[in-house]
């Protein structure tokens, strides 16, 4: 099951309902052209890491897995789906904030404090979405999430993901002041760790607020989405020297994007639900 896409206070986030579990199905990648990588480089005291390629073509496939189109060399699923065999696999976690429907109320049972409360006692909401903010304002609470967001981000490793997207880096936003950029870099930090130690590349989604701190989390490449709508394009080729997938849900941004930026990142067009092939109203081009 999934939900439409969103970009409240100039970010945009995407979000999907838990679901099964996953297997592998990359373990055999090669470390050149044809899963869209590049060759593997050591983070210091972790796992090999591979970046994707800079001129990878690219499918978002966040409303359900299908047969990604001839070209494609790299894609993002969500971390319940099974990777595309050959190709480079991004496993979308949603980290900031909670899913909702069924998986708002595991929070409440087993982790209520980890929601993060308002004056009022009651959890702050991303109304646009019905999720939950997660509370990343201290120490403590990031490393209980971790406890919990780690995992997943070892089971994208373990089903033959090559890197992960953390999902709602931007909460911060939305928090109605009870969190900051500071608290969205350091829990932000600790997934790149422990992608990192999983041998997964990681990746930052939108939020050009914190470009400047990429170095410091130790994001290795963007996932991005309207950054032609957004003019924020020129931000993230710079920061990441290409390394950019960007997804643009207008015709005519996509058409702008390619015109301006399709020697520089990788664009892609999509429907706003990124519905699956066989769905209506799916979208897929690139450039």
């Amino acid at each position: 099951m999934s939900f439409p896409l969103r970009r409240p206070a100039g970010t945009c986030a995407l979000l999907l309902v838990l679901l099964a579990g996953c297997s592998s199905g990359t373990s055999g990648l090669a470390k050149e052209d044809p899963s869209g990588a590049e060759k593997g480089r050591s983070t210091s005291g972790t796992a090999k890491v591979r970046p994707p390629r800079a001129d990878a073509v690219f499918d978002y496939q966040l409303g359900g897995a299908y047969a990604p189109p001839a070209g494609v060399r790299a894609v993002s699923r969500d971390r319940t789906a099974k990777p595309a065999d050959g190709l480079y696999n991004i496993c979308y976690v949603n980290a900031f904030q909670a899913q909702p429907g069924d998986a708002v109320d595991w929070w409440h049972d087993k982790h209520p404090r980890l929601l993060l409360r308002g004056a009022d006692g009651e959890p702050v909401i991303d109304g646009d979405w019905e999720e939950p903010l997660l509370d990343i304002s201290t120490d403590d609470k990031r490393a209980a999430l971790l406890g919990i967001v780690g995992p997943w981000i070892d089971a994208c490793a373990d089903a033959g993901f090559d890197a992960v997207e953390p999902d709602n880096l931007d909460s911060y936003e939305r928090s109605d002041g009870l969190l900051t950029a500071d608290d969205a870099a350091a829990f932000a930090g600790l997934l790149a760790r422990r992608a990192h130690q999983q041998g997964l590349a990681i990746a930052q989604k939108n939020t050009t607020d914190l470009l400047g701190r990429r170095r410091l989390i130790g994001f290795d490449f963007a996932v991005v989405e309207e950054c032609a709508r957004y003019q924020e394009c020129p931000d993230f080729v710079s920061a990441y020297d290409g390394r950019v997938f960007d997804i643009e849900y207008e015709e005519k941004d996509f058409t702008a994007a390619c015109r301006a930026w399709s020697e520089e990142l990788s664009i892609t067009l999509r429907d706003r639900d990124v519905r699956p092939v066989d769905a209506d109203g799916h979208v897929y081009e690139h450039c």
